[in-house]
């Protein structure tokens, strides 16, 4: 309210100073003096005649000229005070001085927000995080580690987003300070051995390895730190171990689990020859069978299950399983046939259609 009353006066005084000189009539000549002035002259100039100072011819054109000029003086004494402009220009001032605000102020409220609430200085460089770049927002946590450095929620924050803009080695000193402060577990300790995983540019290094370690020490079912852990058997030439620790994570992990197609994918990599997912059970049930009998199982399962997706097609993990079967068989046509079937089966389902070439992609196969 203050700031309005302020801006209200300065207006009103800016007017003021505009208008002022308009509300002033002109100044009346003064006691007639030019003419009185013009008066002495004709009766010196009759003076200087008498006494010879000047001759006849000249002192009427003298006369002539003073009696010209006091003509002029009379007629300005005698004009009327313009007292209708006078009146006039008043009545514009009051317009200006009252008129200019009612009008500013009528067409600011619909076009203007006067209703907003202030926006300091301060807050304006503060731009809403919606719209803020992704750099800009590091550069602000950044920032804030520097004057807070054991802020471990800050680093934990960090760290991730660091690997996914490729800042690899920053990445890597970020989680080892989020372990610092935050304390160790196996999810950090895996945390950081991807990262140096990604920094090494996919190698399993010494280094990395040793973190996957602890992770599983710290935690028997820590899901990433055993893939790696697979992984780095696989890069040193031990296929079999490879193939060992992947299978044990099929094994323990549930039927719905997201990362499951990327482990049987490794394994098939590695050329283990898992059952094709079907059911934990029926994997448990094959243990017992001759190879033959196995795998005759194991076909009529797939057969099963690729004449129940025929009838209901809807289910996407179906589907990657059917395609994942017929690839650890061997079967390429089939695989091939059913990777088709699927797509048309969900064409008209984006998201299941997403999931299902994600699932492909997992494999290794065409997404």
């Amino acid at each position: 309210m203050m700031l309005w009353f302020v801006f209200a006066l300065m207006t009103a005084a800016a007017i003021f100073a505009v208008l002022w000189p308009l509300s002033r009539g002109r100044r009346p000549q003064q006691d007639g003096s030019e003419a009185a002035v013009y008066r002495d002259q004709l009766t010196e100039v009759d003076r200087d005649v008498s006494a010879g100072l000047i001759n006849p011819p000249e002192a009427a054109a003298a006369r002539v000229e003073i009696s010209r000029r006091l003509l002029a003086a009379a007629d300005n004494q005698r004009e009327p005070v313009a007292s209708s402009n006078m009146r006039l220009r008043r009545a514009a001032a009051i317009v200006a001085l009252l008129g200019l605000p009612v009008i500013a102020v009528g067409i600011y409220y619909p076009l203007g927000s006067p209703g907003m609430a202030d926006f300091p200085l301060a807050q304006r460089a503060r731009t809403p995080a919606a719209t803020q770049s992704l750099d800009d927002l590091v550069a602000q946590v950044e920032q804030h580690l520097e004057n807070n450095p054991t802020d471990g929620r800050g680093w934990s924050v960090l760290a991730p987003v660091l690997g996914r803009l490729g800042r690899l080695d920053e990445a890597v000193r970020a989680f080892r300070n989020s372990i610092t402060y935050n304390g160790e577990s196996a999810d950090r300790r895996a945390d950081l051995g991807e990262a140096l995983v990604a920094a090494a540019g996919g190698v399993v290094t010494t280094e990395a390895k040793a973190e996957f370690e602890r992770a599983v020490a710290l935690n028997a079912d820590e899901v990433k730190a055993s893939y790696f852990l697979g992984l780095a058997a696989e890069q040193d030439g031990r296929a079999e171990e490879a193939a060992s620790i992947w299978r044990a994570m099929l094994a323990k992990a549930p039927a719905n689990a997201p990362w499951r197609p990327l482990v049987q994918a490794a394994l098939v990599r590695v050329g283990g020859s898992p059952a094709p997912a079907l059911s934990n059970d029926a994997v448990a049930a094959a243990k017992d069978m001759s190879e033959t009998d196995r795998g005759a199982m194991i076909r009529t399962m797939v057969e099963r299950l690729a004449t129940r997706l025929k009838q209901n097609g809807d289910d996407v993990e179906g589907w990657l399983r059917l395609v994942r079967a017929y690839v650890v068989m061997g079967d390429a046509d089939k695989a091939k046939s059913a990777q088709s079937d699927a797509r048309q089966a969900v064409a008209k389902d984006p998201e299941r259609l997403r999931q299902l070439n994600e699932g492909l992609k997992n494999m290794g196969l065409d997404g």
